[in-house]
């Protein structure tokens, strides 16, 4: 009798702690991450990695954005985790401008920039006094003037560092005129409309118009540029292991092959 007694106390305390353990297991939270993405690619490449954050505990919420400013603002101001739309140069221009302290966390992908036109179908076909519609993001002026220039059409005065270079940096030997600039969401209908020779395109807000860059661009930027779209953080944060995880997993093959399959070029993945 005593043994029986014995026995289903061990029972049941062997029953309890097993309890005890499922219910310690169950209330493990999933940590999880919001990240602010422009709506293509950026929002489109985050959705491939939730699955594959989700068997590392980590469940990512995307919040999707339709411009350049408030992104880096929701992230200084800690409703975001971390930021996904932009390159170095414009994260440095963003931080001296608004006295924030973001940081890079890791290059995920190149959008190749593109400068489209629905008068020319040549470069060689441009003529003097062509006009050229730039986007109001000082941090691409360089950018746009370094593609102009690959092609003959400007040069970028001598000891002027080209990621930097401004209108006044160039010998616009073509005479081009350079339009007032606009806000970057607005190229693709400007384009359409043909208000302008030339327009220098962001390849997200070309995608968002179904340009196809590869196709479409009269002229396009190459998978060498220095403009890699990276993950932002606030400083310190680059270093905790659930963003670690996200750059990680936006690096792996999974989600370079899904970039180059789903863009054809458009977008070009980037591992470090």
């Amino acid at each position: 009798m005593k043994k029986s007694i014995v026995f289903s106390l061990i029972l049941a305390f062997a029953l309890i702690l097993s309890a005890c353990g499922q219910s310690a297991g169950s209330s493990q939270k999933t940590q999880t991450l919001t990240v602010g993405a422009s709506a293509v690619p950026h929002a489109q490449i985050l959705k491939q990695a939730v699955p594959l954050l989700k068997k590392k505990g980590i469940n990512l919420k995307v919040k999707v954005f339709q411009d350049y400013v408030l992104p880096n603002q929701a992230l200084a101001s800690k409703q975001l985790d971390a930021n996904y739309f932009q390159h170095v140069p414009f994260l440095d221009l963003y931080n001296k401008q608004h006295n924030t302290n973001l940081v890079n966390a890791g290059k995920i992908h190149i959008e190749p920039f593109g400068i489209y036109s629905k008068k020319y179908k040549k470069v060689t076909d441009i003529k003097d006094g062509a006009t050229v519609q730039i986007s109001n993001n000082k941090s691409e002026q360089g950018r746009i003037l370094l593609l102009l220039q690959s092609k003959g059409l400007l040069k970028i005065k001598s000891g002027v560092d080209p990621i930097s270079a401004t209108l006044k940096d160039i010998d616009n030997f073509k005479h081009l005129k350079f339009l007032q600039p606009i806000d970057p969401a607005l190229l693709p209908k400007a384009y359409e409309n043909s208000a302008a020779d030339l327009f220098a395109i962001n390849t997200n807000f070309a995608l968002q118009a179904k340009l196809q860059p590869k196709k479409d661009a009269l002229i396009l930027e190459g998978a060498s540029s220095p403009y890699a779209n990276i993950i932002a953080v606030r400083k310190g944060d680059q270093n905790k292991k659930a963003i670690k995880e996200l750059v990680h997993v936006l690096q792996s093959k999974e989600i370079q092959s899904f970039i180059n399959k789903e863009y054809k070029g458009a977008v070009l993945p980037v591992s470090e």
